[in-house]
């Protein structure tokens, strides 16, 4: 059985006292403690203190500010209630469809938007029991100096596989962060690193509070797709997120502007050139065709999770053709 360390709680009541405590060297923040839990379970991470968000008010909140165009999502939203709202589901459906399938009902009803936005990478070499990965060593990300992914690489390739981020950098989502020196605005497609150890643009002592949308100014259509070895549980070992912007409102539409984003390739999401697209008609059966080659081209997943990279290079144009065919038949 693998057991929790020792370490300290804290449960400040305002986003203020949060950053407060992240003063503490190696404060760690916990939310629904899906992802940090297991992990300190498999001594990936020693935290003297962790800054639980349980108390905070004002996370768990989600608005539409339509005279700025605008969704808040309090970064303490829980996924399944993400999934369910009726303002997601019509206004991006894509990012209820992402937030609804994350493994499992009981950990959808326990993690955040926010701890989806922040989770941590992932690897087929350092998600282990402590006792598996000294038998190698280590690696880059936990105690050793070798990429076994990429033997004499300089930094860590371990996967970013959360759901949400795919789709909210399709949807050009912001990420708002408060610190010492008051709140900033992050586009959360600038928010990720290429360095599996310290993929995140966030300062130690700073704390997500929200996840602002911008609301659709033109027609357009949304989707995402993943692929798993079982219905539930698992991470995605591939993710697809779609959306095209259109000239009208009909399935006929010209397509004006395409974002593919896909997930589980290395430790950022990969934003893809679908020019090919642009001027196409969206139920132009050569879209199909030009989607999936773009995808298994620009897409080129390493050894980093299970199932060979191979493999999984040739299943990212499938579930980018069924992304596809979910918003035709969605009309």
């Amino acid at each position: 059985m693998l057991r929790l360390p020792t370490f300290d709680v804290v449960t400040p009541e305002t986003v203020e006292g949060v950053v407060m405590a992240l003063n503490r060297p190696g404060a760690r923040l916990v939310a629904g403690g899906t992802d940090i839990l297991p992990n300190l379970k498999h001594r990936l991470d020693r935290p003297p203190v962790l800054v639980s968000l349980s108390r905070v008010r004002g996370l768990d909140t989600l608005s539409v500010d339509r005279a700025r165009g605008v969704m808040h999502i309090g970064a303490g939203v829980r996924l399944a209630d993400l999934a369910r709202h009726p303002e997601v589901a019509g206004r991006f459906p894509s990012l209820a469809r992402a937030a609804g399938i994350v493994a499992s009902p009981l950990l959808r009803n326990m993690g955040t938007i926010g701890g989806n936005v922040h989770l941590d990478t992932r690897c087929r070499y350092v998600n282990q029991s402590e006792f598996w990965r000294s038998a190698i060593g280590g690696c880059l990300k936990a105690g050793g100096t070798v990429c076994h992914v990429v033997p004499g690489g300089k930094s860590c390739v371990a996967a970013m596989s959360s759901d949400c981020i795919p789709v909210l950098t399709t949807l050009e989502a912001r990420v708002v962060l408060v610190g010492p020196g008051g709140d900033r605005e992050v586009a959360i497609g600038d928010y990720y690193d290429t360095d599996g150890v310290s993929h995140i643009k966030k300062e130690p002592n700073e704390v997500c509070t929200e996840i602002r949308v911008p609301l659709p100014l033109r027609p357009w259509r949304t989707a995402y797709r993943k692929w798993t070895v079982r219905g539930s549980i698992d991470f995605p070992l591939v993710s697809v997120a779609l959306r095209f912007d259109l000239d009208d409102d009909s399935l006929h539409a010209h397509i004006t502007r395409a974002l593919v984003c896909l997930g589980v390739l290395a430790a950022r999401p990969k934003l893809l050139n679908t020019s090919p697209l642009v001027g196409r008609r969206l139920d132009d059966p050569e879209v199909r065709r030009i989607l999936g080659e773009i995808c298994e081209k620009q897409g080129k997943p390493l050894e980093n999770v299970p199932y060979e990279a191979p493999y999984r290079r040739k299943v990212l144009p499938v579930h980018a053709r069924r992304a596809l065919t979910d918003i035709l038949r969605a009309g």
